[in-house]
């Protein structure tokens, strides 16, 4: 949807808005998303200055987090959640699957997501390459669909069959826009996403 200030900004509220209970670093939340570092500095400071986000100062470090308590935090929360989320829910969910080489959202959601014009998706299409167990992933669309509110519709894919071109679907998939979530999954065991940030981080973005 046309209406965020940049690509950038968007993402970034949207890591921070589905994931409120959690304090991060520009430095954690530019390597997450692929956004350079100067670019993460200067948005976050613009959103808080604008009060949709909460910082606070631990030793020498600053933390920042989704302000709840702002008017608008619940509506903006619901409009990330519809036309953002689908990567980080999808990236989530599916994440947690065993023998699992990519994860793609392809299909419309993918197409707008790239900045093709369209219409709403009404769903959201999921390719899972690898050899994943196949009810451990119509689970995965479940719980996906459950805090989207819209269906997942997963496919699954060898790693034979997504290398080879005589796959109709593998063709027509890698002729699209498709969005790559395996790249943006977050450990859900590793502490390093709430890394403090240093003042030498801060003077360098």
């Amino acid at each position: 949807m046309p209406i965020f200030r940049s690509r950038q900004q968007a993402d970034l509220l949207t890591r921070l808005f589905l994931h409120p209970d959690l304090d991060y670093t520009v430095t954690a939340l530019a390597t997450q998303l692929g956004v350079p570092l100067t670019s993460a500095h200067r948005e976050l400071q613009r959103l808080e200055e604008a009060e949709l986000l909460v910082g606070r100062q631990v030793g020498r470090s600053r933390l920042l987090r989704a302000n709840l308590s702002h008017p608008a935090a619940t509506a903006l929360t619901q409009l990330l959640l519809v036309t953002f989320g689908p990567q980080i829910v999808v990236g989530e969910e599916f994440g947690r699957l065993a023998r699992v080489n990519h994860i793609l959202i392809f299909g419309s959601w993918a197409a707008r997501y790239q900045g093709l014009p369209g219409g709403p998706p009404g769903d959201v299409d999921v390719l899972v390459v690898g050899t994943p167990a196949r009810n451990e992933v119509y689970v995965a669309a479940e719980r996906a669909e459950a805090r989207l509110d819209l269906t997942v519709n997963p496919t699954i894919r060898s790693l034979s069959r997504w290398e080879n071109s005589d796959d109709p679907l593998v063709r027509s998939i890698r002729a699209n826009p498709v969005v790559d979530v395996g790249s943006g999954l977050i450990d859900r065991t590793n502490t390093d996403d709430r890394t403090p940030i240093s003042d030498e981080t801060k003077r360098t973005a």
